[in-house]
C-alpha cells in the first residue's frame, strides 16, 4: 500500500512546488500568445486583398502600437512595395478595386512572423525546454544525496543500533525512490502539457496568422519585381516611341489649323485693304489718297 506520508518530504515538495510554478508559467505565457495571436488574425480578416491599400494605414496604426508585434511589422513594412497608384502622402488611390493586391512584399512574410519571433521569443522556449531536464536532473541529484545522508547514520557498533540504522536506512532508501519517481513523473507530464498547449494554443493561431498574412500581401521575389520592371520599361518605350512617330503629323496638322484659322484670314484682309486702296487710287488719284492718308492744310 503506498504511503502518502511520503509526499510530505521537503525535497519532494519542493520538487512539486517547482514543478506547480513552472506549469502556471508556461499557461500564463501560452495564454498570452493565444490571445494575441487570436486579436492580430482576427485584425486582417477585417481587411481584404481588394481594399488593403485603401486602408493600410488603418491597419499600420494597430500593428505599430501593439507591443506584440510592432517590431516585426516596423521591419515587415520596410519590405513593401506599393502600386503606383497608391499616393503613400495622403493614403488616396486612383482606379478602383480588385484581386490583385495593391501592395506586395519583396520578403516573405514568415522571415518576420514565425515561430521563432511570434512565439518562442514570447515564451522564452530556452527555458521551458531545459524544465524537463531540470526536473530529470533533481531526482538523481536529491536521490543520491538522500542515500549518502542515510548511510552517514549507519551505526554498527551494537545489535539494537545497528537494527536501528538498517531501519532507517530502509526507510531513507524508500524516499529516495519516491524523489526520483516524483521528478521523473513531473519531467513526463510537464513535457505532454507542454506539448498539447503549443499545439493548441501557438501553433494553430500561429498558422491561421501567417495565412490571412499571406492572402492579404502577395509575395514578389528580386527575379519577378526585375521582370515586372523590364515590362514596365518595354511598355514605356512603347509608348514614347508612338508618341515620337506621331509628333511629326501632329505639328503638321496643328500648323495648317494654325494657318487656317490665324493666318489666311488675316491675309485675306490685307488682300482686301490693297485691293480697296487700289481702287481709290484710280477714282481720286494719288495725291487725293496722300491727302485723306496724311491730311492737306494748304488754302487756296
Amino acid at each position: 500500500m503506498f504511503d502518502f506520508k511520503l509526499l510530505l518530504d521537503p525535497i519532494i515538495l519542493a520538487i512539486l512546488f517547482l514543478f506547480a510554478a513552472v506549469v502556471i508559467y508556461f499557461i500564463n505565457k501560452v495564454r498570452y500568445i493565444n490571445k494575441s495571436l487570436l486579436f492580430l488574425t482576427n485584425v486582417l480578416r477585417s481587411f481584404k486583398k481588394g481594399n488593403i491599400a485603401y486602408r493600410f494605414k488603418e491597419l499600420d496604426d494597430i500593428f505599430s502600437n501593439n507591443t506584440f508585434i510592432s517590431n516585426y511589422w516596423v521591419e515587415f513594412k520596410n519590405t513593401l512595395v506599393f502600386n503606383e497608384a497608391l499616393s503613400i502622402s495622403n493614403v488616396k488611390l486612383k482606379g478602383i478595386e480588385n484581386e490583385t493586391s495593391s501592395i506586395q512584399c519583396t520578403v516573405d512574410s514568415g522571415y518576420f512572423f514565425n515561430e521563432e519571433t511570434l512565439v518562442n521569443s514570447k515564451l522564452n522556449y530556452k527555458f521551458i525546454a531545459s524544465v524537463p531536464t531540470i526536473l530529470t536532473g533533481l531526482g538523481p541529484l536529491f536521490t543520491f544525496l538522500h542515500v549518502a545522508i542515510a548511510f552517514s547514520k549507519v551505526n554498527f557498533s551494537t545489535q539494537e543500533a545497528t537494527i536501528a540504522s538498517v531501519s532507517s536506512l530502509l526507510a531513507a532508501m524508500k524516499v529516495a525512490a519516491m524523489i526520483s519517481v516524483i521528478a521523473v513523473g513531473s519531467s513526463i507530464l510537464f513535457i505532454i502539457i507542454e506539448r498539447i498547449l503549443y499545439k493548441n494554443m501557438c501553433k494553430t493561431p500561429l498558422n491561421a496568422f501567417q495565412l490571412e498574412m499571406n492572402k492579404l500581401f502577395d509575395n514578389i521575389t528580386s527575379e519577378k519585381f526585375l521582370v515586372e520592371l523590364l515590362k514596365e520599361s518595354k511598355l514605356q518605350n512603347n509608348s514614347l516611341n508612338k508618341a515620337f512617330s506621331s509628333l511629326s503629323s501632329e505639328m503638321k496638322t496643328a500648323f495648317d489649323k494654325s494657318l487656317r484659322e490665324t493666318l489666311v484670314p488675316y491675309l485675306d484682309n490685307l488682300i482686301f485693304s490693297v485691293n480697296k486702296l487700289q481702287e481709290n487710287i484710280k477714282k481720286q488719284g494719288s495725291k487725293g489718297i496722300l491727302d485723306d492718308l496724311f491730311g492737306n492744310d494748304d488754302k487756296e
